[in-house]
């Protein structure tokens, strides 16, 4: 059986293209008592209120008459921001050769961070180079991987 997330991003997906957006990711989530209900829209020209309204109204509805959420939920559209989280093969591909954050579950050489240049990745690793030193670190020991954005 499909997760919530899977069924969701099914069923919202050619709504959300037909208005010229990429649906990016779904994230059905529990904090405290609430539930959410994350979807991330993205487009070459970026993403504003607007854009996140036309969505939600696009579909609401469509999620409603599914009714394939039992519990009730809270749904916020939004971008995925300029440091965006990895979660799917397709974001760590259009991610190559940019810099990323990734944050571990256990210590590497004694860190549980790192900020390298993502070279590749395949089912097992992710492969970043740092200081021009290629560091393999293991998917299952990854707890995060985003773009990483210089702020200074």
């Amino acid at each position: 059986m499909a997760s919530i997330e899977e069924r969701v991003e099914e069923l919202v997906k050619k709504t959300i293209e037909d208005l010229d957006y990429e649906l990016y990711d779904v994230q059905y989530a529990k904090e405290g008592k609430d539930y959410f209900l994350r979807i991330f829209i993205d487009n070459e020209k970026g993403i504003d209120l607007n854009d996140c309204e036309k969505v939600n109204d696009a579909i609401n509805e469509l999620l409603d008459q599914a009714d394939c959420i039992k519990e009730q939920y809270f749904l916020e559209v939004s971008s995925p921001g300029i440091e965006r989280i990895l979660r799917k093969n397709k974001h760590l591909e259009k991610s190559i050769e940019k810099e990323v954050e990734i944050k571990l579950f256990k210590p590497i050489d004694g860190k549980k961070e790192y900020v390298g240049i993502l070279k590749k990745y395949n089912e097992e690793n992710i492969e970043i180079e740092i200081e021009n030193e290629n560091k393999i670190i293991e998917r299952s020991n990854i707890s995060l991987i985003k773009i990483h954005y210089n702020w200074n």
